[in-house]
């Protein structure tokens, strides 16, 4: 694991508003992040101009393709299969293991947290939570690169739970790409605080909203939402930017694939100068870069990355004939080794009817899609984390934020609109010191 901590030095930031405290030159300063191919070199992708979908892998049953001349066709993009086949990606040489300058005790942290993450059975953090909580600790506006499965979570609730219970009027504001994240982010904060009468509200779109308003009207030491609905909610008044304290963007690039860069930068705006920014981000694309020296504050980067993103991860395709699509992921997914699967889809109506088929056939499965209601994304989730069913069928927007152990296998059944959400979907196996395989449904 390579792992860095930079000072970026000071740049000119553009549409940067005025802060107080600090340099007396305001501005963001410079910082510099490196890029990885996940897959075995070669150009990073082939694209055609325009379209919003990826190459045609045949029609099929079960299966949701509408490119060509079809009704409600979109015009496809290209991509080079071959840069899909990776079928060695770990080197021979084992990754170098991070060792940690501190322990929790060492923190200075508040005795009830200590205790409490004493119980939880921790002791040494992780990397991004030994070299990042140090500087939330002392203040500093922070950006944090790291992927999924690094402990990030717990890297900015330790110290923000720290300050909360040294000022108990202080009040967080979490920003998430999706429901489930947000809720998952509230679950760790549950954990984290067991006793300590900190209080918080899950504000996210897709449930009614009159709940969050009730729970918004007592005091909130912490916010943790949607930027969709957390804007509606300031809209409405029952959210004071005035009072927020400090701002965390978690999975920052998310947000802004998903298209939430204008709610962003308004609740950004509306949020008084001298709070803190906390941002994690597991990728440092232009726009985030122009996120972080807009509305960040002289802040520190801390990067750990392994050597490779998904250098855990086996990748191949399936080649399939015309019609038989379906019935060769059925072989697939009834050999032992296809323990807990993840397969994508294009469309909400496709992975609904995707994951039927796979019942029929005698496949343990569920769905995860924009057209199911919260409570049975949620009951869809938990029956995945907990093995009831070995298959999760998923759109990439339904899936965005979901985390869950030992993903033996993801399956792109439809292709990705893009190579980022390929990089994304494969990320849910192969996950912390796991290894993983993943598969792309192709026509011969």
């Amino acid at each position: 694991m390579n792992s860095s901590i930079t000072r970026p030095s000071r740049k000119p930031a553009f549409g940067a508003r005025p802060r107080t405290g600090g340099s007396s030159t305001g501005g963001a300063r410079r910082f510099n992040s490196n890029s990885s191919h996940p897959t075995s070199g070669g150009p990073r992708r082939s694209f055609s101009s325009g379209g919003r979908r990826p190459f045609s892998s045949g029609s099929g049953r079960g299966s949701s393709q509408r490119g060509g001349g079809g009704r409600g066709g979109r015009k496809m993009q290209t991509f080079d299969v071959s840069k899909y086949i990776n079928l060695n990606p770990v080197d021979t040489t084992p990754e170098e293991v991070y060792v940690a300058k501190h322990t929790f005790k060492d923190f200075g942290l508040e005795q009830p947290l200590v205790t409490t993450i004493t119980n939880m059975g921790l002791t040494i953090p992780s990397a991004i939570q030994d070299q990042i909580i140090p500087h939330i600790l002392d203040g500093h506006d922070v950006v944090g690169l790291a992927q999924t499965g690094t402990g990030k979570t717990a890297a900015f609730l330790v110290p923000l739970i720290n300050k909360t219970l040294k000022q108990y009027n202080r009040q967080t504001l979490i920003l998430a790409p999706t429901r489930e994240l947000a809720i998952q982010v509230e679950q760790e904060l549950r954990r984290l605080t067991d006793k300590m009468k900190i209080f918080s509200t899950v504000c996210v779109g897709g449930i009614n909203i009159r709940p969050q308003i009730q729970g918004l009207r007592r005091q909130n030491h912490f916010i943790i939402g949607t930027p969709g609905r957390v804007q509606d909610l300031i809209d409405r008044g029952h959210i004071k930017p005035g009072g927020i304290t400090t701002v965390v963007l978690d999975e920052a690039d998310r947000m802004l694939d998903m298209g939430f860069i204008h709610d962003m930068r308004k609740i950004l705006q509306d949020i008084p100068d001298g709070h803190e920014t906390l941002f994690f981000s597991a990728t440092m694309s232009d726009t985030v870069k122009g996120m972080v020296f807009e509305f960040m504050h002289d802040p520190i980067t801390v990067s750990v990355r392994k050597k490779d993103i998904i250098g855990s991860i086996t990748q191949d395709v399936v080649h399939y004939e015309l019609h038989t699509k379906f019935d060769t992921l059925v072989a697939l997914l009834k050999k032992p080794e296809f323990t807990r699967v993840m397969i994508f889809g294009a469309m909400k109506h496709s992975v609904e009817k995707l994951s039927q088929e796979l019942i029929k056939a005698g496949i343990k499965a569920d769905a995860i899609h924009g057209n199911k209601s919260h409570p049975q994304r949620q009951r869809s989730l938990t029956n995945f984390k907990t093995g009831r069913v070995q298959v999760l069928v998923a759109t990439d927007v339904a899936a965005r934020g979901i985390h869950v152990d030992d993903v033996s296998h993801v399956i792109n059944y439809d292709l990705p609109n893009t190579y980022e959400d390929y990089v994304h979907r494969i990320g849910r196996t192969g996950r912390a010191d796991k290894r993983g395989m993943a598969l792309t449904f192709v026509t011969k």
